[in-house]
């Protein structure tokens, strides 16, 4: 049987990312600078989720309102296109964001036509279509004007004349002149492999020319497909339903079993921050900021599992995905052989949850929080071991979030 050497050259180069993030998940670790909110009328007059007061406990009311503060960029007419930039989504969707980004700002500097990616999952052969998970009509319409995009790869396109470039997240239009650009123009087209040197999405000291194309990539570009959209919004009214104690409100912690026990994960950094934290310390920290046992809490772990036992003890009111999604839909969602559909309902959960509290480290949380903090919900608490009976939860409020230093406050004002 032939070999396609694009596929085992992408192969490679995917193994090598999947090595990358193991690493960063060792050596990633929470801001250390606890961020202190004392004046809680000043945090809202900055977008900050103020703290309310009285029989609503820690409950927080979510931040002003922001509304995009870029333009959407025009393609100037010039001649039409002679090559494709290709790539594939992997790892989840708080990967497709970024993968996203680069995918249209590479399209964009080279004036190439964009191909819609796939989505591959960690297992040879798990591969799925974009289509399958997200709304590719709204994908294609939200960059019309801004580069070219096609639904497939054109069948002329083949290993001879394709190129596997590997991508920094968050890529610079001098790399992409100094790097991508001899490729493109020498093959005429390139399939993109995005690798992360960070996990963190602090906005750039200085705006760059390529701020609006990134902005409209990350946040005007991906929504669930109608499907995975109506699973997410039935899970999200039974959260609310089960929450009548609170006023409706939930908490979505991302707290899954498998990285928490990735040897290194509770190891603490040199400045003493930590990766993660397990079951017990975020409900001691959740009890020890105000939430009550009434409170309900939403786990990222997608089946029960018996170290969950610790959170629930304190927190009867704790699900996973498995206990609240509808029965007829569990058989494609959670017992099919892709992985990519628990990722997708966790993000947009934490995403759209009333608090996130992320238990551990990475792109998921700062992705998670950048799209929070688009919509306004900007209640983001870091956990932390607290020596005391209680702290005020103001004083955990993401750093993303108190200092304004996410790259979404480039994007949205």
């Amino acid at each position: 049987m032939a070999v396609d050497p694009r596929q085992v050259l992408a192969g490679v180069l995917t193994l090598t990312m999947f090595v990358m993030l193991g690493n960063m998940i060792k050596r990633d670790h929470f801001d250390s600078a606890r961020p202190t909110v004392h004046d809680t009328n000043k945090a809202s007059e900055h977008g900050l989720a103020s703290v309310a007061k009285g029989a609503d406990g820690p409950w927080k009311e979510d931040g002003l309102t922001l509304k995009p503060c870029w333009q959407k960029p025009v393609l100037e007419e010039t001649e039409e296109s002679q090559g494709y930039v290709t790539f594939s989504l992997t790892n989840g969707p708080e990967y497709h964001v970024s993968q996203i980004a680069d995918a249209v700002v590479v399209a964009r500097y080279l004036r190439a036509t964009l191909v819609v990616p796939d989505i591959r999952g960690s297992k040879p052969g798990d591969k799925m279509n974009f289509q399958d998970v997200y709304d590719v009509e709204k994908f294609i319409a939200s960059l019309d004007g801004v580069v070219k995009v096609v639904k497939s790869q054109p069948s002329e396109i083949s290993a001879r004349n394709l190129a596997v470039v590997k991508v920094p997240n968050r890529v610079t239009q001098e790399y992409i002149s100094e790097n991508i650009e001899t490729v493109f123009r020498t093959k005429g087209n390139i399939r993109l492999v995005t690798y992360f040197p960070s996990v963190n999405m602090k906005k750039n000291k200085e705006k760059t020319s390529s701020d609006s194309i990134a902005c409209l990539a990350m946040f005007g570009t991906l929504e669930p497909q109608t499907e995975v959209r109506e699973v997410l919004d039935s899970m999200v009214d039974r959260l609310k339903t089960v929450s009548k104690k609170s006023n409706g409100q939930f908490v979505a912690v991302d707290l899954r079993i498998d990285i928490l026990e990735k040897k290194g994960c509770h190891k603490n950094g040199g400045s003493g921050s930590k990766s993660c934290y397990g079951p017990q310390e975020i409900a001691l920290f959740l009890k020890k900021i105000g939430f009550d046992k009434d409170t309900t809490v939403y786990v990222t772990q997608t089946k029960w599992h018996s170290s969950l036992d610790a959170l629930k003890d304190f927190f009867p009111k704790t699900y996973t995905k498995e206990s609240i999604m509808p029965m007829e839909n569990k058989d494609k969602f959670l017992n099919s052989d892709t992985s990519e559909f628990e990722k997708v309902i966790d993000y947009y959960i934490c995403s759209e949850s009333d608090v996130f509290v992320p238990a551990i480290s990475g792109l998921f949380y700062a992705n998670a929080a950048g799209r929070r903090i688009s919509s306004g919900r900007t209640q983001i608490l870091v956990p932390e071991n607290i020596p005391s009976s209680s702290a005020a939860p103001e004083e955990f409020i993401s750093h993303y979030v108190s200092k304004k230093n996410h790259f979404a406050y480039s994007c949205f004002c």
